[in-house]
């Protein structure tokens, strides 16, 4: 069997999911970010945890400001990801409100630099955006590494969040790339396959 091209094989499934969210009617969207905010909100490790780590969603993406909005009425502390200017890094930020967010790197919501930097991974839940996911947590993301090289260091669970349509049961990864412990779709709660 000759060996995978990853990076051609990625960036296919990239185009493929972009465009079938692309064209999801906004009611059927905002039915299914719905479903998958309410079954966040089930989690024990979301129930458990103090501090949520969360990604602000661009508009293909499964909405998080709902899960925001709860988390912060419920008392957890809520950080949300800075890219790091001239990396592929990324730090999260302490936030109070959807309000201390403006536009950053590729024009996603991020908070200021002058936002506390949030380091204690104890009590956390991540988390995680994806174009698609497969049985064992491997997650298609926009190719730039900055969630691989993050959750490398992450100590807490993670969570991906994804359509169910979107979800496969098998995807090459690269050997940088780091699973998530649960899915969680609109269809339902699992954890990855080990």
């Amino acid at each position: 069997m000759r060996p995978i091209d990853i990076r051609q094989y990625k960036n296919e499934l990239r185009l493929k999911y972009k465009a079938g969210r692309r064209a999801m009617p906004p009611e059927e969207k905002a039915r299914l970010d719905g479903l998958i905010a309410e079954k966040v909100g089930r989690l024990y490790q979301y129930k458990n945890c103090r501090t949520l780590f969360i990604y602000v969603s661009t508009d293909i993406e499964v909405d998080t400001r709902a899960i925001i909005r709860r988390a912060l009425a419920e008392g957890k502390r809520v950080a949300v990801p800075r890219c790091i200017p001239g990396t592929r890094r990324m730090e999260f930020h302490y936030i109070d409100s959807l309000e201390q967010l403006q536009p950053g790197a590729f024009s996603v919501l991020e908070p200021d630099e002058s936002r506390p930097v949030a380091r204690d991974f104890s009590s956390s839940l991540m988390i995680v955006p994806a174009l698609s996911l497969d049985n064992r947590g491997y997650r298609l993301g926009y190719g730039k590494g900055y969630y691989d090289r993050y959750i490398a260091e992450f100590t807490g669970p993670t969570a991906g969040i994804c359509y169910a349509a979107d979800c496969r049961r098998h995807m090459y990864h690269g050997r940088f790339d780091r699973p998530v412990d649960v899915i969680v779709t609109d269809r339902g709660i699992r954890r990855a396959v080990k």
